[in-house]
């Protein structure tokens, strides 16, 4: 990133900051309208509210790399390792995905999540999803409008 590149400065919903150069930044649509609005122009610091910062880091590597890397093959590498985690963290950073519309990593953790639940029954999704206090009634309406 060179020195006189513009950067664009977020922080998260538990006041992690962090500055990204203009092309990373760009990667989300979300800040890409906010910056092409001049809204960065009267503030120090674009708020994340609906993310932690443990999400933004990751949502920030993956935008690095992906406005840096021109290697398809290198991304998929990166993509691969990138989406081994948890399903809490998955979920984060689906949410997140959506919240900042980068599409891509839109797409990568939507397959991610669907691979991981596909074929399970409905007790297997429960427990996935750390679901415990479905009613028998609500569990067997749940089966009877999902077959």
């Amino acid at each position: 990133m060179s020195s006189l590149e513009k950067k664009v400065t977020v922080s998260s919903s538990d006041g992690e900051v962090f500055e990204l150069s203009l092309t990373v930044a760009q990667q989300s649509q979300t800040l890409n309208r906010m910056i092409e609005d001049d809204y960065c122009a009267n503030k120090d610091c674009i708020p994340l509210p609906k993310i932690t910062g443990k999400i933004l880091a990751m949502v920030v590597e993956y935008c690095k790399k992906h406005a840096l890397t021109s290697s398809l093959r290198e991304l998929k590498a990166f993509d691969d390792e990138f989406i081994k985690v948890d399903m809490d963290t998955l979920c984060d950073l689906i949410l997140a995905a959506d919240y900042l519309c980068i599409k891509g990593l839109a797409v990568l953790t939507s397959l991610s999540m669907s691979s991981s639940i596909i074929n399970k029954t409905l007790p297997e999704l429960c427990q996935t999803f750390n679901i415990d206090n479905l009613t028998p009634e609500e569990f067997e309406q749940i089966r009877r409008e999902n077959h």
